[in-house]
């Protein structure tokens, strides 16, 4: 899709073990402020799942999304764009928001119940439905920083949102690789990578009748994993409950499988769904990508592009599908 090359290197293969993981360590959350109890730390909630009509921004809820009080980008303002020469500027109007996932401080998605990760996905979906009225904006990016190695600045399990008045450069790279296949064939290319997939068998981690999860052909990372809906669409929010709730059990159980084989590591989740105002609904499929973080990208990979990736995506599928885990439910 977006003509990116990946060397496998042969030499530098590495098993699961050989990795030097960087882990995921949860401390103690006496100064947490997403904990219960601490609602005036943060600032007032703008959507909360709770128990039994407790009162806004008060002990008894099961989630919350509130405001980032260190945002990168702010609601306040009009999207005026300006130049300098030959440079361009806007100013920085967005949403960013954050997530808080559970009320208990050391739980974590693999941890989770299917049904408590469905609470978090359908937070997601009320989010973006609600900030795409807003017309300044083109994109939102949902994405989760899990253990410090992968960028989280607290331990408490929680996701975040931003909405860009711009949609990104790598979000475009794969709109326009997406959309070269379907002029070609007349066919999504995600769907076409599914068909392709689920055929040969070799890089499929598991899947049922809603969703799959791949370890893709050309992972930039070890064990880069992609989670796919078998059913096309372009949107995440637009999907169907079941589809959720599919959704839901997979992201637990390959994180179970990653728990379990490459010791609790810390990983970057991100949603890919469609902009909000390109035609791209024939040829655009939403999914998660999911990354641990078993490798540092340095000077090679931003002097070029490519990236390393000491680990096969056959081998990496290998060992998360023979990975020991209880049967994921509701």
């Amino acid at each position: 899709m977006t003509g990116r090359w990946v060397i496998i290197s042969t030499r530098r293969r590495k098993r699961p073990n050989d990795f030097r993981i960087e882990r995921s360590t949860l401390v103690s959350g006496s100064y947490c402020p997403f904990c219960p109890g601490r609602e005036d730390l943060t600032p007032p909630e703008v959507l909360a799942f709770r128990q039994g009509g407790t009162a806004p921004n008060t002990p008894g809820w099961d989630l919350r999304v509130i405001p980032n009080k260190f945002p990168a980008l702010q609601v306040e303002g009009t999207l005026d764009r300006e130049g300098e020469g030959m440079f361009d500027r806007m100013n920085g109007i967005g949403a960013h928001e954050v997530v808080i996932e559970h009320p208990e401080h050391g739980k974590t998605l693999a941890t989770m119940t299917a049904g408590e990760i469905e609470r978090i996905l359908w937070a997601f979906r009320e989010r973006v439905v609600d900030l795409k009225k807003d017309r300044r904006f083109r994109y939102i990016l949902i994405f989760k920083n899990h253990g410090a190695a992968a960028g989280a600045s607290l331990e408490h399990p929680h996701s975040q949102l931003i909405a860009l008045p711009i949609v990104p450069d790598f979000v475009r790279e794969e709109l326009d690789g997406a959309r070269l296949h379907y002029e070609a064939k007349e066919r999504c290319v995600f769907c076409d990578i599914l068909r392709q997939e689920i055929a040969a068998e070799r890089r499929v981690i598991q899947e049922d009748a809603d969703i799959v999860a791949i370890s893709p052909y050309a992972p930039r990372f070890p064990f880069e994993t992609w989670i796919l809906p078998r059913r096309h669409g372009a949107h995440f929010e637009d999907a169907p409950r079941a589809e959720y709730e599919g959704l839901a059990r997979m992201v637990k159980s390959v994180l179970a499988r990653m728990n379990r084989t490459l010791e609790h590591p810390a990983y970057n989740m991100i949603v890919h769904s469609a902009p909000f105002s390109d035609d791209v609904t024939d040829f655009y499929h939403w999914h998660i990508e999911l990354m641990p973080k078993l490798s540092r990208t340095a000077g090679f990979e931003w002097g070029t592009g490519f990236y390393i990736n000491p680990t096969s995506p056959e081998e990496a599928t290998e060992v998360l599908r023979n990975a020991r885990i209880e049967t994921v439910r509701g």
